[in-house]
């Protein structure tokens, strides 16, 4: 049997959890028909979604899938206990969604939805700390799996977990079997210049993949700005494959190299107003269509 890989397109093209207002306008019916227009299989949740139920009958209505969902872990501030519990509520709504995945990502002393300087000002954890979110991220895995969930950590630009170092510190200290990693072509690019390294390194432990591009412009003139995160995508750094920087022809082939199997999320923070979502949906899809499909099918 052929292994399968699932394309996907993020919600955050056409609404921001960490700037509600920013296409507040866009409703769940437009995202997802967009969604099908562009010839994608599904999305992730976003914090305006209603209720399973609801949204269960409106993917059914469009024949998508929901492949995970966020979840904003505060381990190191809040204790194992405390999070353990409103994970598990996480991860019982994603059951009923049937998603793959829960996203986790560490947002103790995060500055991601803060003004303040991206590129110099990001958080460090001490030993004690790194030692106490490793050792939470183990239960949070196991709790993932009593609900057939892959837990992935996302390694995200203005948190403790952002660099290829802090990357590799995380998944030597965390259990395989429970705790994998979300791979970001656009967060470790700009964090590190480089997008191979840990893709090659940790392919194993993979398990979600967003595609994200980058404009380098864009990108050198909020690194010498010295701009927040929030500031940085609204500037337009993220864009969809295709549209920047990043060679997605290498990454795509280590990944079938590597008989990887799951979803693939086209994920471009942008300003609605500014890039027409369905218009960058379109051209994620023929980008895709024509150099990742075509290329790999000879």
């Amino acid at each position: 049997m052929e292994r399968e890989i699932l394309w996907g397109i993020a919600p955050i093209g056409w609404r921001n959890d960490d700037v509600p207002e920013i296409g507040a306008e866009n409703t769940l019916s437009h995202l997802l028909s967009d969604i099908v227009v562009a010839g994608f299989q599904g999305t992730e949740v976003g914090g305006f979604f209603p209720e399973a139920k609801v949204l269960n009958r409106e993917l059914e209505l469009r024949n998508l899938k929901i492949a995970g969902q966020w979840f904003s872990s505060y381990i190191i501030r809040d204790g194992i206990e405390e999070v353990s519990q409103s994970f598990a509520e996480h991860c019982e709504f994603l059951k009923e969604v049937h998603a793959s995945v829960a996203v986790v990502s560490e947002q103790t002393y995060s500055i991601q939805s803060v003004e303040k300087n991206v590129f110099s000002e990001k958080p460090h954890f001490s030993d004690e700390e790194w030692e106490k979110l490793c050792r939470g991220l183990n239960e949070l895995g196991k709790i993932a799996e009593r609900y057939e969930l892959k837990l992935v950590y996302h390694h995200h630009m203005g948190t403790g977990v952002q660099t290829e170092e802090e990357v590799d510190r995380l998944l030597a200290n965390t259990d395989p079997k429970v705790v994998h990693l979300l791979y970001d072509t656009g967060h470790i690019y700009v964090s590190d210049g480089n997008y191979m390294t840990i893709l090659n390194k940790h392919i194993d432990r993979i398990k979600h993949v967003h595609f994200k591009d980058v404009r380098k412009d864009v990108l050198d003139q909020c690194r010498n700005d010295g701009r927040s995160f929030i500031q940085s995508f609204l500037q337009g750094l993220f864009t969809v494959p295709g549209d920047g920087c990043i060679d997605f022809t290498k990454v795509y082939q280590t990944l079938l190299d590597a008989r990887y199997e799951g979803w693939i999320v086209i994920e471009a923070e942008q300003d609605p107003k500014v890039a027409h979502p369905l218009e960058y949906a379109l051209m994620a899809r023929k980008y895709i269509d024509e150099n990742l499909l075509l290329v790999s099918s000879k």
